[in-house]
This record gives C-alpha cells, sequence and structure tokens, in this order.
C-alpha cells in the first residue's frame, strides 16, 4: 500500500481464513529488527486453529536495515537514545497508518476488528501507533518491546486499545524494565494492561507468552466481534 506521505510501499505476506470466508478479524504482525514480513507470518498458521474467522498480514519494515546486510527495519537502532528512538517511530506512523487504512477498507472492517502484535520494534511501532489512532483497534500485543517517550502520552493519547505486553526477564537487547515501565504509564493515563513476565527468557517468544497473547486475542477480537466466546 502506498503512503501519500512518503511515497514508500508497504506490503507482506498474508493468510486469509482457512475456511475461506471473508474475514471477521485482521491481526497485523509487526515484525522486529533485520528481519521481514516473512518472520511473524509463520505464527499464523499456529494462531489460526484458535482464532476463527481472523485473517493475518505481516508487513515487510518499509526501510532496509542498517545493522545487517539483509533484513529490514521499522527505524533505525544506531542511535539507542530516546530521543533518536522518536524521531524514528514518528518518521514510520504515517506510514503504517496508511497501510492500516488501506487493510481495514479493503476488507470491510472496522477499527474495532484489528489487532497489532509486535515484536521488538514492531512493539514500540504497535504501541506508538496504536494509541495515536483517532479510534482504538481491538488489541495491541507487544513481545519483547518497550513503549517510546510514555511522559508524551499526556499530551498525544487519543485512544485506550487494550494492551498485553509480554518480555523475557534475561532479555539482552530491550531490558526487562521495559515491561513494568510500560505497563505504570499506560494504566495511568486509563490504558487497560495485562502483562506477563517470561523467567530466563531471552529476546524471543516462547510457547506460554504466545499462549498468553492467544487469550488476549480471543478475548478482545474474536469474542468481541462475534466469534465464539
Amino acid at each position: 500500500m502506498q503512503s501519500p506521505e512518503s511515497g514508500l510501499e508497504l506490503d507482506g505476506p498474508r493468510h486469509d481464513p482457512e475456511s475461506g470466508e471473508p474475514a471477521v478479524g485482521l491481526i497485523v504482525l509487526l515484525h522486529g529488527l533485520g528481519a521481514d514480513g516473512n518472520d511473524l507470518i509463520s505464527l499464523a498458521p499456529m494462531l489460526a486453529p484458535v482464532l476463527p474467522g481472523v485473517a493475518f498480514v505481516s508487513p515487510h519494515a518499509p526501510f532496509p536495515c542498517d545493522m545487517a546486510p539483509m533484513g529490514r527495519q521499522w527505524f533505525s537502532l544506531q542511535d539507542y537514545s530516546d530521543e533518536a528512538i522518536l524521531v524514528g517511530v514518528q518518521k514510520v506512523a504515517p506510514i503504517l497508518n496508511a497501510f492500516l487504512d488501506a487493510e481495514l477498507a479493503k476488507r470491510g472492517l472496522q477499527e474495532n476488528q484489528m489487532a497489532l502484535l509486535g515484536f521488538s520494534q514492531g512493539t514500540m511501532t504497535a504501541l506508538h501507533v496504536a494509541l495515536r489512532r483517532p479510534r482504538p483497534c481491538a488489541a495491541v500485543i507487544g513481545f519483547s518491546g518497550a513503549l517510546v517517550k510514555p511522559a508524551l502520552l499526556a499530551d498525544e493519547l487519543v485512544s485506550r486499545p487494550p494492551v498485553t505486553l509480554i518480555h523475557g526477564e534475561a532479555d539482552p537487547v530491550v531490558p526487562f524494565p521495559a515491561l513494568p515501565a510500560a505497563e505504570a504509564a499506560l494504566k495511568a493515563k486509563g490504558v487497560p494492561v495485562s502483562v506477563l513476565a517470561r523467567p530466563g527468557l531471552q529476546h524471543g517468544i516462547d510457547q506460554e507468552g504466545l499462549e498468553f497473547a492467544v487469550l488476549a486475542l480471543h478475548r478482545h477480537l474474536v469474542a468481541g466481534n462475534g466469534g465464539p466466546a
């Protein structure tokens, strides 16, 4: 999908409902640094049987990874300062927003029929965008990520979708304290938050975390849109 703000085009692999019927829900998967849409779309065959009627799309981030010879990035992490990351998510936000709007329109879905699921900087991007969209999506699921510049929510918070955060306590890439920091900042602004800390887990997604995410998706996306409770 082409973003008028940038001229960049977002697209990626998809997984439609196995029933062949039109989707009643959509999960947008946002990968981490140095990966691409093919990474997280691998979750779709596992999630689809327990999230009936839901389609999946996993867009490739718009920029080539500047820290590896392959892969994509939502924004650069060569400068890991809060200010640089903020500039990065602000730059990519209109690109992702244009993609989300187009996906909803193409499928005839409403905002509350879409969930965002991110990993690492995909989580950072998902949180930044979802909290500022005009209408709340069904849910945001974030693995191993962080909330960028929480203080900005005082002036910029628009939507309060339910947020689920999952993080490994042994994460060497995005340190675990990012989880309680995000939880506290979101709760302070009235955003519903559920969290799961995974002892011993490094920078990744494990089975327990995935099951926790599925419960949230089922509650907020599937059951909330007329699916089986």
